[in-house]
């Protein structure tokens, strides 16, 4: 069935506009004026609303096995979710936790197919070398993934070393295949709570206080040097939180480096202040939250356009998994937070944000004059698109994408928190907080899925995105 999306003004990247869309099943047929004599198609009033195209998350990780729990989100309530707060596309994480890629990837689609609500990608783990596993990485792009992502943290377990990162960056740029980053310096890590502890320091707030940042620009900028190195290679970082971070981004792409960078919603807004306490414990991720003039220095690489991507690192736990909560009428419960009540070392790493993304940084960054409407779209929904070569499918508004769509009332008004998010936990980062604008209807290709706040999605509606190789 035809549909036609009347009377809105449509957010690109680039542009804002007033104009109809005209949607023919799954795809966005045109764009224009004056469909209203195509017979039989059924019109979605618009009017006084913005058109966004529907969130691109780059980066979640959903039914992520951890020490004694497992990330509270599955691919279907993560990706429900997203698609409240006006996301329809998200990337996950496959672990490499076979010693073939290949297999271990497979594990990951078995446990992943027939969940998710939304359209999903892959990005493919790499934790283990050898030469075996190097090879395999040419045969990524068969199976739909363009990513790999390695660690220079967490030693003894899912950490290459600098050759070993070399020779993986090396054959992914080779074969098209972005090398994903996440860049903290794992040595310094381990001293540093190794002396933490041994001082009787547990509290939540040593989290961060054990992860020094000058460490994580360090690595960086070895990184970005290796890349280098390897041809150019392309690289991704994710989850930026420093100040420093933004500096080097910015020193090198000046040096011509194939370097995106990601940050996250969580790093603009809170401080190692909010770890203070056993509430800080919600705030528990990795990276960790850092200091004012962090949160500056990222809202500045937004601005001047030195960073890339807002994602989320969506990687949900309960706060107290001794109680229930009910989740589509059905109760729920896993532990989670508590199990570090004692030890911030076993706190699990992770929190909501999936649903949060847009309408929380719709208000701090648009509504609050850091970013422009065009500059939004650009950061949550085409760049992401791009860099993983699933544009102008996905993150765009033009005639032959899907029709992924958030319809955003702009002067809505939503006191937030879990209550209005869909996340399947027991509290919210964002608890309280007063938003201007929020997405009232949200569309996958084509098919209405949440209309104000009714769900009329579907488990297992998402299709798994193919994402090709990069080209030259």
């Amino acid at each position: 069935m035809k549909k036609i999306i009347k009377g809105g003004t449509i957010v690109t990247d680039s542009a804002m506009f007033e104009a109809d869309i005209l949607i023919d099943g799954e795809k966005i047929a045109a764009i224009g004026q004056n469909f209203d004599g195509i017979a039989d198609a059924e019109v979605i009033d618009a009017s006084g609303m913005l058109v966004l195209p529907g969130g691109v998350d780059a980066h979640v990780h959903l039914d992520l096995p951890m020490p004694n729990t497992t990330s509270s989100d599955d691919h279907y309530t993560g990706t429900k979710a997203a698609a409240f707060g006006g996301t329809t596309t998200v990337i996950d994480f496959a672990n490499h936790d076979l010693p073939s890629l290949v297999d271990s990837f497979h594990v990951w689609e078995e446990n992943a197919q027939g969940k998710a609500a939304v359209d999903y990608g892959v990005h493919m783990n790499y934790t283990h070398f050898s030469t075996e596993s190097l090879a395999e990485i040419a045969k990524l792009p068969d199976l739909g993934v363009n990513s790999i992502k390695m660690f220079t943290a967490y030693n003894g377990r899912m950490r290459l070393q600098d050759g070993e990162i070399f020779q993986a960056m090396r054959k992914a740029g080779e074969e098209g295949i972005i090398s994903m980053f996440h860049v903290e310096n794992g040595d310094l890590i381990d001293l540093q709570v190794a002396e933490a502890l041994a001082a009787g320091h547990t509290e939540p707030v040593w989290h961060a206080r054990t992860r020094s940042k000058d460490g994580t620009a360090g690595e960086l900028l070895n990184i970005c040097m290796l890349s280098k190195t390897a041809g150019y290679a392309p690289i991704y970082i994710v989850h930026m939180n420093t100040a420093e971070e933004m500096d080097v981004l910015a020193y090198a792409k000046n040096l011509g480096i194939n370097v995106w960078g990601e940050t996250c919603l969580q790093y603009m807004m809170f401080t190692e202040e909010d770890m203070k306490g056993w509430e800080g414990a919600k705030f528990v991720c990795s990276p960790p939250m850092r200091g004012a003039e962090d949160n500056e220095g990222i809202w500045q690489a937004l601005e001047d356009g030195t960073m890339d991507v807002v994602a989320t690192d969506h990687c949900p736990f309960m706060f107290d998994g001794t109680k229930e909560i009910l989740y589509e009428g059905k109760p729920f419960k896993r532990p989670g937070k508590e199990l570090g009540r004692n030890d911030f070392t076993k706190i699990p790493n992770g929190q909501p944000g999936v649903g949060d993304r847009l309408p929380v940084m719709w208000t701090e960054a648009v509504v609050n004059g850091h970013i422009s409407p065009q500059r939004f779209v650009e950061l949550m929904c085409t760049n992401p698109a791009k860099i993983y070569n699933i544009y102008p499918q996905k993150g765009a508004i033009l005639p032959g994408s899907d029709a992924d769509l958030a319809i955003w009332d702009p002067m809505k008004k939503v006191t937030y928190g879990v209550k209005v998010a869909q996340h399947r936990t027991d509290y919210n980062l964002y608890e309280g907080k007063e938003l201007t604008g929020f997405p009232v209807k949200v569309m996958l290709r084509g098919d209405v899925i949440v209309d104000n706040g009714e769900w009329k999605g579907k488990r297992g509606a998402g299709k798994f995105l193919h994402c090709e190789p990069l080209s030259e």
